[in-house]
């Protein structure tokens, strides 16, 4: 059974009496401009459905895209006032499709123990009397094993491969124009000799990595000149992109607008679903209830709740994260290189004429709070790399939650509730696979199956 037309479609919201009145969906600005009822063909309308996308970063605008283009017609609700408000806001902009292994592998716990001791280290622990996070942690603790991560880096750099072909395919198409995208490949720098030789015989021959000395890297990336810290040499891969994620963000919600079967944004909060004989018939706003034939939960960490509803425990825990965004001018020496510093897990990206710098995993609960001793922690090790490559004196702090599973490989596909759908859980590479798990699930709710294997990408294998 499909739910009404375009020119049918309403908002329920509860009427005195506990009878349900009717009203227009409310299109929030100008999202609904120009959206006109257009009569279909009997047999094209049966194969569409009316599907609501939860959440609007980088994950759920994507989604929305690949299922309207699939055929369908599509809601997306988002809660924040803008589209990439959170995570999808000012992230590292890189697309690291081969740097994909997760944080859970063999000696990370004792490598933890030494990050924890370092007031600079990259990993700040707090425990909380929280159950997510301890299970979190415990299931965590449990894949810090080599065979475990080179299984999942595997299903991870497939993951990565077919998400640089589908965002290949969106940008020839014309959706992607005026993001800041350059493919300058990425660069990772190793401070110590002894952990550079140990990755480097790692390397495997032929393959789409190479191996750099120190000076090497300066060759390739000469704002590493500026670099007063010691530097072992470095990882290049090429054809590794970065972009404004925020700003893919907003053109894909201006294509959105523009697509006839978009229904619209609603700016609006998610508080449950409207089940019927056990089916997902419609989702509860604040403003009342939508209705629909299947519903994608994107909604960030917030998807954990809305699971929970429906009997469901996701693994999911906010990884936070800190950047710093500061003005490339005439006068500054900036990376082209993407440049990430292993030791300290510091990523530098030049995104238009600016210089982003990300860096930092917090297990701090949901504190969206940006922590200034943080901040002056990563704006030291700025000033040690890359001191002239922007006026970081004008640097903008940001700080944002990625919800992880355990294993750093995402959800993706079937929950027990019939019409309901996950696209969860892409930690802090949210951007890099979104494109990839946006084509997967528009392919599983249109009733294809997936265009890759979904081994260990499931709920609850994942």
């Amino acid at each position: 059974m499909h739910g009404p037309s375009v020119c049918q479609r309403r908002l329920r919201e509860p009427h005195r009496g506990g009878l349900w009145g009717l009203r227009p969906l409310s299109l929030a600005g100008d999202w609904g401009a120009g959206l006109a009822c257009r009569s279909t063909k009997a047999e094209t309308q049966r194969m569409q459905q009316e599907v609501v996308v939860i959440g609007g970063g980088i994950v759920g605008v994507t989604t929305a895209w690949a299922l309207l283009e699939a055929g369908h017609r599509v809601t997306l609700v988002e809660r924040a006032p803008v589209l990439a408000s959170g995570a999808s806001h000012a992230n590292g902009g890189q697309l690291s499709y081969r740097y994909v292994s997760p944080l859970a592998d063999e000696g990370v716990p004792l490598k933890a123990l030494k990050w924890l001791l370092d007031p600079d280290g990259p990993l700040r622990f707090r425990l909380e009397a929280d159950p997510h996070q301890w299970g979190w942690m415990a299931s965590f603790l449990g894949k810090c094993r080599a065979q475990v991560n080179r299984v999942t880096t595997q299903r991870l750099l497939a993951l990565g491969a077919f998400s640089q072909r589908t965002f290949a395919a969106w940008g020839d198409a014309g959706l992607l124009d005026d993001v800041h995208l350059r493919s300058p490949g990425k660069l990772v720098i190793y401070r110590h000799a002894a952990e550079f030789a140990r990755v480097r015989a790692k390397l495997a021959a032929g393959g789409p990595e190479r191996a750099l000395d120190a000076a090497e890297c300066i060759a390739l990336e000469p704002a590493l000149s500026q670099n007063t810290l010691p530097l072992a040499g470095g990882i290049f891969t090429e054809g590794e992109a970065v972009a404004d994620c925020q700003r893919v963000c907003q053109r894909l919600g201006q294509r959105l607008r523009e697509h006839p079967g978009f229904q619209g944004l609603l700016h609006d909060e998610v508080l449950g679903f409207e089940l019927e004989q056990g089916r997902a018939r419609g989702v509860r706003l604040r403003s009342g209830v939508i209705g629909g034939d299947a519903f994608v939960i994107s909604a960030g960490l917030n998807s954990r709740e809305l699971a929970q509803g429906l009997g469901m425990s996701l693994p999911l825990y906010p990884l936070k994260g800190y950047s710093l965004t500061a003005p490339i001018g005439a006068e500054h020496l900036a990376p082209e290189v993407s440049v990430t510093d292993f030791e300290k897990k510091i990523l530098y990206a030049r995104i238009g004429q600016e210089l982003r710098i990300a860096a930092m995993v917090d297990l701090v609960g949901s504190d969206e709070r940006i922590n200034p001793r943080r901040i002056a922690s990563l704006q030291r090790w700025v000033a040690a790399t890359f001191p002239h490559a922007a006026d970081h004196t004008r640097a903008r702090a940001w700080a944002g939650l990625r919800p992880a599973t355990p294993s750093g490989a995402p959800i993706v596909g079937a929950t027990p509730t019939p019409g309901v759908w996950l696209n969860v859980g892409h930690g802090a590479l949210g951007f890099t696979f979104s494109f990839a798990t946006a084509a997967i699930t528009a392919a599983l709710v249109s009733g294809r199956e997936s265009p890759l294997p979904l081994d260990g990408l499931t709920w609850p294998t994942a």
